[in-house]
């Protein structure tokens, strides 16, 4: 029981500080250790390991990278984020447009999938229009965190919860109970920022 937790502790210190000596770590780089010393300290056998692998969820998550990286280089999403953004006329409104705009869409596309897309567009907005870039990221990171939640489709934890579970319509029991919630969190994040952030907002 103690080596599991060694182990979760260690990953989490090392995806902290993402270096060893000299050497610098990637994220995967970390968990793959993590499961291979699992593995040789026989914490899982090889077999239950490859049956803890959901084949489902791989191939959602591949289909939404996919799909994701398709509206990134159509210049779709571009051109989308110019049009919603172009209308905020403050700091206030930007904000908001970006809490409620990005976590809808996390809704639809994923979390994952909306950080490596959103990420680039808002760094640019942040370049463009001198805002800080910490504030904008921050601000996104919430709005795909909380607005991801109200879907089945919103990160892979939902999407396993609504294949493995008794749902019915995953789709309306997910909208039902977790829509309000999320819209009061996401009006909750704004706040947030603006109290910690006052100097820059």
């Amino acid at each position: 029981m103690i080596i599991p937790i060694i182990v979760l502790i260690g990953v989490f210190i090392l995806i902290a500080i993402r270096q060893i000596g000299n050497i610098k770590l990637q994220i995967w780089q970390i968990m793959l250790l993590g499961a291979i010393i699992a593995l040789i300290t026989r914490q899982i056998s090889v077999a239950n390991a490859l049956k803890s692998i959901n084949l489902d969820v791989m191939m959602f998550l591949f289909s939404m990278f996919v799909i994701g990286v398709a509206l990134e280089e159509s210049g779709y999403l571009s051109f989308l984020s110019y049009r919603i953004f172009k209308r905020a006329k403050n700091i206030n409104q930007l904000l908001l447009y970006i809490l409620f705009g990005a976590g809808l869409a996390s809704a639809v596309v994923m979390n994952d999938t909306l950080a490596i897309i959103g990420t680039p567009m808002l760094l640019l907005v942040a370049r463009k229009y001198a805002i800080n870039t910490k504030v904008l990221l921050l601000t996104l990171a919430f709005a795909m965190t909380i607005g991801s939640v109200m879907s089945p489709l919103g990160n892979p934890q939902n999407f396993l919860i609504a294949t493995q579970a008794n749902l019915g319509n995953s789709f309306i029991t997910f909208f039902r109970y977790l829509c309000i919630p999320t819209l009061i969190n996401l009006f909750a994040a704004f706040l947030l920022i603006k109290i910690f952030y006052k100097k820059t907002t």
